[in-house]
């Protein structure tokens, strides 16, 4: 996968962002001010750190060599994927999709009813 594609895709989720708060090497993006993913666009290959349920993250690192705890992250809720064409880019976006819904569902009720009105 390459970062036009995964920008794109992270970008698509409803009412996301992005921004550079940890500097130009580092792309985040997040939905209501809340980070759902780490892009290291500069790194090659590619790196993506999304967040993940502690138990599915286990296996997922278990499946794939590219599923790793994440840098600099909380390694219970946090993955990096080497994007190494090892993992299929479908189970990538499938772990873009958790970690987004994993972060709006611990926002307040009003930002979760307003992504909710921008997927309508």
């Amino acid at each position: 996968m390459d970062i036009d594609t995964l920008r794109a895709y992270l970008l698509k989720k409803p009412e996301a962002k992005e921004e550079f708060p940890f500097g130009p090497e580092a792309m985040v993006f997040k939905v209501m001010g809340k980070m759902f993913a780490l892009v290291a666009w500069a790194e090659n290959p590619l790196r993506v750190s999304l967040k993940c349920d502690p138990d599915l993250a286990l296996s997922l690192r278990e499946v794939y060599k590219a599923v790793q705890p994440a840098y600099h992250m909380n390694k219970r809720h946090w993955n990096t994927v080497v994007l190494d064409k090892t993992v299929p880019n479908n189970e990538i976006f499938t772990m873009i999709d958790d970690s987004y819904e994993l972060v709006v569902k611990g926002l307040k009720k009003t930002e979760r009813a307003k992504i909710q009105n921008s997927r309508e």
